[in-house]
């Protein structure tokens, strides 16, 4: 039972105490509150693309909007999104998929929630690759699970090894949670890996949010090898939508009537003329070929970053080619990645990710993310190379 202090009617919960900070956010607000006292930081950091959402998409939406398409809708959404999302799966990877086992959410964050709500019992366990998306195990928790943490290997893209995975799998294992391309490494899992961890028993929680954004290489959905399945999935990355707010979750036909209670209960429904807007995402022919010249340039910086680092001094044993990350070994030059980070931005106003934010074993690497312009990338780089060398010299004379 907890205490309640003398004279106090309530007090904060231990769960909400427990609910770690995500860094990645931290840095971002410091270098908001930067701007506002006249600096000009230049964020590397956060996975926000730095592209105006497809005017389709905004023109979809003003028409829904004009129209007074602004009322509730159904709780699972409206039904011309989800059957968008079903042809959309059925074109990219042969998947058939019912819309009534789509819910669409306030992003796919609200849906990690209400997913997990589903799965996971009081003291059942998730699989997770360690380094891992910062957000996972905070649902996790908050739900009442445990986090039982795979390590994954820098020389292996950071991507599961099927026995280590193998090791893990108890009788209180919920789910094994699945993210290709992956935050924060950018890489891809090969299909035939996926295959495998299908075969493992457990049921799979792929998240797809970085699908449509792959460099040279194809991503593959985990329906292609199990069509039962859970997916995450949305509109923020691939469409550049992040303040629309707009994800969905793909579960099998049994899970549908529970998830839609909680999201009656949670959401109601999702805002709606945004929902209009994403049908035009994924049915309005001039949107896919607004995708893929952002994808052409992102690949550009990709590119850029990769041989600048590198050049740099920072290891990297797998290229990524997918999602917009570059997640690099940076143990010649720090063990402490969240000083480092803080006291980059504040010293050379360049903002990255700290791989602690990322779990245990993302201590000693950085994440830089090229979802920025070309412009900031290399400025950024530039004050980064500048800082890295002033710091070489502070350590000569300190020795």
């Amino acid at each position: 039972m907890r205490k309640v202090s003398k004279g106090k009617t309530a007090c904060v919960t231990r769960r909400a105490e427990e609910t770690k900070s995500f860094i990645v956010f931290d840095i971002y607000e410091r270098a908001y509150q930067m701007e506002r006292e006249g600096r000009k930081p230049i964020l590397l950091s956060v996975g926000e693309p730095d592209f105006r959402a497809p005017h389709a998409v905004v023109e979809a939406a003003k028409k829904a909007l004009l129209e007074n398409r602004a009322t509730y809708t159904h709780s699972l959404g409206i039904i011309e999104l989800r059957e968008a999302i079903a042809a959309d799966y059925r074109k990219h990877y042969g998947a058939k998929i019912d819309p009534g086992r789509i819910m669409v959410c306030s992003g796919t964050s609200p849906a990690m929630l209400m997913l997990f709500g589903v799965l996971v019992e009081s003291g059942d366990n998730v699989i997770l690759p360690n380094p891992y998306y910062p957000c996972y195990p905070n649902f996790i928790k908050f739900l009442g699970g445990k986090v039982n943490l795979v390590d994954v290997r820098e020389e292996d893209g950071f991507q599961y090894r099927i026995k280590d995975l193998k090791a893990k799998i108890n009788s209180r294992t919920a789910a094994i949670m699945l993210n290709s391309p992956s935050n924060p490494t950018g890489t891809l899992m090969p299909p035939e890996r996926m295959k495998e961890m299908v075969e493992l028993g457990p049921p799979v929680i792929s998240d797809e949010i970085y699908h449509g954004l792959v460099y040279g290489e194809r991503a593959h959905s985990i329906f292609e090898f199990d069509p039962d399945a859970f997916v995450l999935n949305g509109f923020s990355k691939r469409y550049a939508m992040t303040g629309w707010r707009l994800g969905y979750l793909i579960a099998p036909k049994k899970f549908m009537a529970p998830l839609q209670r909680m999201q009656q209960n949670f959401q109601i429904s999702v805002n709606t003329f945004a929902q209009y807007g994403a049908v035009a995402a994924l049915t309005d022919p001039s949107v896919e070929q607004e995708v893929n010249r952002m994808v052409d340039i992102l690949d550009q910086r990709r590119r850029y970053l990769l041989d600048r680092l590198k050049r740099m001094g920072f290891g990297i044993a797998t290229e990524p080619k997918g999602a917009f990350y570059v997640f690099v070994n940076a143990k010649r030059f720090t063990n402490d990645t969240y000083k480092f980070a803080f006291d980059l931005l504040e010293k050379a106003e360049v903002g990255v990710t700290p791989g602690i934010d990322f779990g245990p074993a993302g201590e000693g690497f950085l994440r830089f993310s090229y979802a920025n312009s070309m412009e900031n990338i290399e400025e950024g780089l530039n004050r980064l190379e500048k800082y890295l060398a002033d710091m070489e010299e502070e350590n000569k004379h300190g020795d």
